[in-house]
């Protein structure tokens, strides 16, 4: 089942989630929600603070084919992933600029400086906790959502002139809003 989606300025999207101590069957029906949610508007990840829930948890559906066209927003979906109270343990030095949108603030992308590469630690939904190492298009979609549980929004990590036509786009998106 679909669940609304919270954008750009409501509270929800500033606010950490809080960690998730046990999974329930209401734990599983929200990540269910989720998958249905981020499926209906094409997305490669969603938070639980996008769908009004403030808790550590997100999931993911990493294209496994993405066009060379910037301008094409198409992609081949991979396997859907559930990361419960993630955590990241390290970063690579090296980093890569991409442009990134979000599905809470809807037609506005912007170019994002992330590592190339890190490696974390989260639960999955039977509660096992497990490591790994993610590289490229992966890592910088797990950061993307992780941000999300941490009250950040891919827009705070723009700066310069960049963040200034963002800026633009963000107030005609609120305009639209109300």
């Amino acid at each position: 089942m679909q669940i609304p989606l919270r954008y750009f300025d409501d509270p929800i999207l500033r606010k950490k989630g809080a960690p998730i101590t046990k999974i329930t069957p209401e734990i599983i029906q929200l990540t269910q929600d989720m998958i249905d949610t981020m499926h209906a508007k094409n997305g490669m990840g969603l938070a639980a603070p996008q769908v009004n829930q403030s808790l550590a948890l997100f999931v993911t559906q990493v294209p496994i084919k993405v066009s060379e066209d910037p301008e094409d927003h198409e992609w081949e979906a991979g396997e859907i992933r559930i990361y419960i109270n993630p955590k990241i343990l390290a970063y690579t030095e090296e980093k890569w600029v991409r442009e990134e949108g979000c599905l809470s603030i809807p037609g506005v992308y912007g170019d994002v400086e992330r590592p190339v590469g890190i490696k974390i630690r989260a639960t999955d939904i039977r509660g096992n906790t497990f490591e790994e190492d993610l590289m490229w298009l992966h890592a910088r979609v797990f950061m993307h959502e992780n941000d999300h549980i941490n009250g950040i929004l891919y827009i705070d990590r723009i700066r310069g002139q960049e963040r200034r036509r963002l800026d633009k786009a963000l107030e005609n998106f609120k305009k639209k809003q109300k």
